[in-house]
């Protein structure tokens, strides 16, 4: 998967709020939950044309729009709601950086939500939040999403989700996604532990290709958490008509998360580096103890060769020649060199118990 994902967006020029629809993008499905104190409606929508019509007058509606493949849905969605041209274009031209901006008619609240997904890599797509006084309307890039505890709170009535307002809906919904990072941060830890022991055993290729296959994860998801944090600071810190202060007090534990998952991101990339570090530093162990070894038996040959080369120049006035003994002599120097060599070395501690020892201690 590339680290940069292309942004869709118009040919330059045009201007503010043109809106360009991905050819890859899905057609959009709508859900919509009604509810108020004692009720609750959900309805499969079958075409935003129809939407208008369900939404009632009273209480709260979560309108939950899966695919932005339909020019049509999002502009009549922009008309339906009053969202801002340049809002639905950062809602429709993705990726965004994840924010979060306040309008006349409502604000908008553009995030990342990450999952799992084959072999612990992660899936990212941009998830947009937009509160309005008496709804919420949630716009994001494919099916599926990790807010089903948000919808069984709703079904269930537990706590004040049903009677707190639009804006606690939109803060349940901010929590959710962020709170989701950390399953997914601590699948990729777990796998990191696991491949500390294949580093020291088996530093092979395909070790290292793992290990960068990792941290390309790693890098994925703190793109998607790092900003986060700043967006949720923002909707702390200034004051707006979608949001109250209870809502925002809430609002300090999600950030306190942002910041527990962009601390737990940078530790694991921490802790990456440190294994390509030690990779790098065990496979030069092991070539130094290759070359080692290949020293010690050019040390060993090179007296051995010498001696032969010596007497196998053949010049007539070396009188060793003509011993009957010579070649037996010659061989017992050779072997005597030889061993003495090996148990020089020995002593040294550069073959042997010794070497043992110095890697055990």
């Amino acid at each position: 998967m590339s680290l940069m994902r292309r942004r869709t967006k118009p040919p330059v020029g045009s201007r503010p709020g043109t809106l360009v629809i991905d050819s890859a993008a899905q057609a959009p499905t709508i859900r919509l939950m009604t509810y108020t104190n004692s009720d609750l409606a959900e309805h499969a929508v079958a075409g935003v044309d129809e939407l208008q019509a369900l939404i009632p007058a009273e209480g709260v509606s979560w309108i939950d729009v899966h695919g932005l493949g339909d020019l049509h849905t999002l502009e009549t969605l922009g008309k339906l709601f009053s969202i801002h041209p340049l809002a639905l274009e950062d809602v429709v031209h993705v990726p965004t950086r994840p924010k979060a901006e306040a309008y006349e008619h409502n604000l908008l609240i553009i995030t990342r939500m990450i999952r799992v997904s084959g072999d612990c890599d992660v899936d990212s797509e941009q998830f947009s939040i937009l509160v309005g006084s008496n709804y919420v309307l949630t716009l994001q890039e494919w099916d599926g999403d990790v807010l089903e505890p948000v919808r069984q709170r709703l079904r269930a009535g537990r706590g004040i989700i049903r009677s707190a307002g639009a804006g606690y809906l939109g803060y349940a919904i901010l929590d959710t996604i962020v709170d989701a990072y950390y399953p997914v941060i601590e699948v990729v830890a777990d796998r990191l532990e696991q491949m500390e022991e294949r580093v020291m055993t088996d530093p092979s290729p395909k070790t290292l290709r793992e290990l960068n296959r990792l941290k390309n994860v790693l890098i994925r998801i703190r793109r998607s958490v790092a900003p986060q944090r700043e967006a949720v600071n923002s909707l702390v810190r200034d004051e707006n008509d979608f949001l109250n202060d209870t809502t925002r007090l809430y609002l300090r534990d999600t950030y306190d998360h942002c910041v527990s998952s962009s601390e737990a991101v940078e530790n694991s990339r921490e802790f990456v580096n440190g294994l390509m570090n030690t990779y790098l530093t065990v496979i030069s162990n092991r070539m130094n103890e290759v070359m080692k070894t290949l020293t010690i038996l050019m040390s060993i040959f090179v007296p051995v060769t010498f001696m032969a080369g010596l007497y196998g120049m053949n010049f007539d006035s070396m009188p060793e020649l003509h011993w009957k003994w010579s070649y037996p002599v010659l061989l017992l120097a050779m072997l005597m060199v030889a061993g003495g060599m090996l148990l020089y070395f020995r002593r040294l501690g550069w073959i042997g118990s010794r070497t043992r020892e110095t890697d055990d201690g």
